[in-house]
């Protein structure tokens, strides 16, 4: 992986092999991030995406292995009980057009991955919402 900061934003490339959500920690972490959107593209080897059941309140994953297209990976990067938080969704499609995807567990990149980091001033925390199930924003 190679970045660049360019004032409040951030270009990287994620080389092949390497894991997505790890590198996004790394570079939040190095660069103190507390509150970002995310956007991405590339090709993955293999991905972990869920859905959550609201009813159950609980996450169900899908694991995929193949040749996929990321069309869309967005998120945001927050911080949780002062530290890092990502909240990543992605969806990839296969070599007959079909699109998987959800809510982004781990991705491995088999080509490239070109992330854009969009860092905005202030820090929002996350906390733990019982009714619904997740960790939900929370604005101090």
């Amino acid at each position: 992986m190679e970045y660049r900061k360019f004032k409040n934003h951030i270009i990287a490339r994620i080389d092949r092999g390497e894991e997505i959500t790890e590198k996004i920690r790394d570079i939040a972490t190095r660069e103190n991030i507390k509150l970002a959107h995310i956007s991405a593209l590339g090709a993955v080897k293999e991905f972990t995406a869920g859905v959550f059941k609201t009813s159950e309140k609980k996450y169900y994953s899908n694991h995929f292995t193949g040749d996929f297209e990321i069309v869309s990976l967005t998120g945001t990067i927050t911080v949780m009980d002062g530290e890092f938080y990502s909240h990543l969704h992605m969806s990839a499609g296969d070599a007959d057009g079909k699109v998987f995807g959800g809510h982004l567990n781990r991705a491995v990149v088999s080509a490239t991955c070109e992330l854009v980091i969009d860092i905005l001033d202030g820090t929002v925390e996350r906390e733990f919402n019982e009714e619904i199930g997740l960790n939900l924003f929370r604005f101090i």
